[in-house]
């Protein structure tokens, strides 16, 4: 819409020059407009008039740029209403910035161009030499980015194509609407909010958006917000925690910005942050931050007081920057990569200090080499946080998210400093591996210790160890893993086990790409690798001196769950059986039977008359049918004498349907269905999506279909049917209680062996191995 500017009004002709502006205001109050009070007093008074015009200038404004464009795609991904957000697909690729520390990797690049080049131009093979170069540039790529120094990752993580807060939503979305205004006449453009969909969950997104070029950096101000923008983050914090969505944050911003040297702009500043960081404390909502880039002092902290801060491999996280902490410090910004060093701002050296609470990892390069992998990276970690966090309730969320924050800088009083300390102000860290390893030792020490205290629970009749035997078992797998981690060095197969791990992520989160068997070959031919040179790795003794222990305490800690279950159930079962001795009918019965014993006078049950044995046997057989419903209540089974040899044959008959199924299984056609079967159960994870649903159905289908041909054999039902004629011959041979529990049930139509069913149990399935 045009907007109309005027200019100020001017007059032309002779006016009597010296009018003033209360002048011209008196005469438009007398209804002459423009004309001055001395000049129409000399008017009234026969002076000659003289004529006047009036002139306005109109200024045509610049047209304002609506997001909605007027040919607006109903059918466009994200919804109609994505529409609404200005952030649009690039016209132009962007182009490719090279880091300093890249540049070896550049000359690389840059021959395998000039061979291909070449053999494009004589028409010569150099096959070989282009893989020999590629093979050499993977490995440099390789090489650098896993040993990048502090600084390095602050260079990535500052990169200017690196994927902004808004690339990411939009790849891990199904729909998003962006939502404007503070409510109080601004709308910063540095902070973007929204509510989106991940996996039919809706989430309150929120994040510090950079530009994707200069025009883009300038209008989103490099991603720092001002205090309108925290209000606009506050906002929809309170509306998420209103209509009860989780939400999501994104940290990517140098820090905030005051446009004013005005103390007071510090001020109102301050507050806007302050007051955003009371409310997070206090949403009933669970809440988890994400710092993809750059997260700069207090301007990252007023969207970060979350439950779970994560934080991608590249990005960094700190009070100061490098260059303004080496200013402070060492009076030159050239020491920057030492402050970066000394701040311990990556995402490793923040999850030691348990700041953060998990690393997404990003493809070789930084991740602006592959957004789409990064997002999906992210997307898992957001399913994965918010299944954790949604299962506890309000209290239990809110106390989570203040202990996290109550335990950052914990120290422990009564320690003496070490003289070292002192000087050198910090103890140089050994590394991370030696810090929480233990000897064999000390292993078996703590393992005989606990075994004594096991023994002695048993002798004194006292409650087993619970809480060491756990603790013991957690010990004894780390270290088991810490083995199996140096046996795969040790054999050097851990380049091959870290590329088999980045395939399976990248098929895993590979919307395009389908899950293939040739993954799966791969994994399990590492696996037999491994398996077969194992022995000859240098701690294979250890190895398997821990794995011993550890299978030795998992058995105690089984025998002691059983012990416990039995003594319960023990505790149970007298006290229902008392309650049965207990009931008034039962009572009295049982009080006249012994009244008639006294009067007869005989001491044993052989002496007793007919009458008197019949009526024992048959208030004990009442008891002991009453008391089989009430082991029945509990879901316990009571099993006549005369079924021990038929359980065997059931047994034996289980045997060879299991057999058979196994046979069955080991066919080409069926096992490719259940391979394909636990692809795409692992494809899928644990919210799969209508398509992957639909194909575990019909798979599930056609395996079941197959089983239930094989067991539809006449051998096998020959012997089910005779097997059922010896259950009724048993039940028939039963007396007493057995018989009559038998009998009932048979009635009831509720044998425990009628029929002969298969069920095919695919949850175990649903795990890779």
């Amino acid at each position: 819409m045009a907007s109309l500017s005027h200019s100020p009004v001017t007059f032309t002709g002779n006016l009597a020059s010296g009018t003033s502006a209360l002048d011209h205001l008196h005469s438009s109050i007398n209804g002459v407009t423009g004309v001055p009070l001395k000049a129409l007093g000399r008017a009234r008074l026969g002076a000659t008039r003289r004529d006047f015009t009036v002139s306005a200038k109109v200024r045509k404004g610049k047209k304002h740029e609506y997001p909605w464009p007027d040919d607006a795609d109903p059918n466009v991904k994200g919804g109609v209403l994505s529409h609404l957000s200005h952030f649009r697909p690039l016209k132009e690729k962007q182009k490719p910035v090279t880091l300093e520390f890249e540049k070896p990797l550049m000359a690389l690049q840059k021959k395998i161009i000039d061979v291909q080049k070449m053999a494009n131009e004589t028409g010569l093979d150099f096959t070989d030499q282009i893989i020999s170069l590629e093979n050499k540039y993977q490995q440099a790529l390789k090489d650098l980015y896993t040993h990048l120094t502090p600084i390095q990752r602050v260079n990535i993580a500052r990169h200017p194509n690196r994927p902004t807060f808004l690339d990411h939503v939009s790849n891990i979305t199904e729909r998003f609407v962006e939502l404007h205004g503070d409510r109080s006449g601004y709308d910063d453009p540095a902070i973007v909010t929204g509510l989106g969909t991940i996996n039919g969950r809706s989430y309150m997104f929120m994040g510090h958006q950079k530009g994707r070029n200069t025009k883009e950096n300038i209008q989103r101000n490099f991603g720092m917000p001002t205090p309108h923008g925290y209000r606009k983050a506050l906002r929809m914090m309170y509306y998420a925690d209103h209509h009860g969505f989780p939400i999501i944050t994104f940290i990517d911003t140098p820090g905030g910005i005051c446009r004013s040297l005005n103390p007071r702009n510090w001020v109102k500043y301050g507050e806007a942050i302050a007051h955003n960081l009371r409310t997070m404390f206090g949403l009933k909502v669970p809440i988890v931050s994400f710092v993809i880039g750059e997260g700069g002092s207090g301007g990252a902290l007023a969207i970060g007081c979350a439950n779970k801060l994560l934080m991608l491999e590249n990005a960094v996280f700190y009070v100061a920057s490098p260059e303004a902490c080496a200013a402070i410090l060492w009076k030159s910004a050239k020491a920057s990569p030492k402050a970066a060093e000394k701040l311990k701002i990556t995402a490793g050296e923040l999850c030691k200090l348990q700041i953060a609470d998990g690393i997404v990892p990003e493809p070789l390069g930084g991740g602006h080499a592959d957004p789409y992998w990064t997002s999906q990276q992210i997307k898992t970690a957001i399913v994965d946080a918010m299944d954790e966090l949604i299962k506890m309730d309000t209290q239990e969320l809110l106390k989570h998210r203040m202990l996290k924050f109550r335990k950052l800088g914990g120290f422990q009083e009564g320690i003496p400093a070490d003289p070292k300390k002192k000087i050198n102000m910090k103890k140089k860290e050994e590394p991370i591996l030696n810090r929480g390893k233990t000897t064999n030792l000390e292993l078996e020490n703590e393992v005989e210790k606990l075994k004594q205290q096991i023994q002695e629970a048993k002798e004194s009749t006292t409650e087993h160890p619970e809480l060491g035997l756990n603790e013991m078992i957690e010990k004894l797998k780390r270290e088991v893993d810490h083995e199996f981690s140096e046996a795969v060095k040790a054999m050097g197969l851990k380049d091959r086990l870290v590329m088999l791990r980045e395939e399976f992520a990248k098929s895993r989160n590979s919307k395009d790409q389908p899950m293939n068997l040739a993954l799966k070959g791969k994994i399990e031919k590492l696996k037999d690798e491994f398996n077969q040179g194992l022995s000859e790795a240098p701690n294979y003794a250890s190895l398997k001196h821990k794995l011993d222990m550890l299978e030795e305490i998992s058995k105690a800690k089984n025998l002691s769950e059983k012990d416990n279950k039995i003594g319960t159930l023990k505790q149970e079962i007298n006290e229902k059986f008392t309650e049965v001795l207990d009931q008034p009918d039962m009572k009295e019965k049982i009080e006249a039977l012994k009244k008639e014993i006294e009067d007869s006078g005989v001491s044993t049950f052989a002496e007793l008359n007919q009458d008197l044995k019949e009526k024992i046997l048959q208030v004990k057989e009442e008891t002991e049918i009453k008391f089989a419903d009430v082991l029945k209540s509990l879901g316990m089974h009571v099993e006549p004498p005369s079924f021990s040899d038929v359980k065997v044959k059931i047994e034996e008959l289980n045997d060879e349907i299991n057999h058979i199924i196994e046979d069955v299984i080991n066919s080409s056609d069926l096992k490719n269905k259940i391979e394909q079967l636990k692809l795409e159960v692992a494809k899928a994870g644990k919210t799969p999506d209508l398509e992957s649903k639909s194909k575990i159905m019909v798979l599930e289908q056609q395996i079941k279909r197959s089983l239930a041909e094989v067991m539809d054999s006449t051998v096998l039902k020959e012997k089910h049917e005779k097997l059922k004629a010896e259950i009724s011959e048993a039940m028939e041979s039963s007396g007493g209680l057995y018989g009559n529990l038998i009998k009932g049930n048979m009635k009831d139509g509720n044998s425990k062996y009628d029929g002969l069913s298969v069920k095919v149990n695919l949850e175990a399935n649903r795990s890779m191995a």
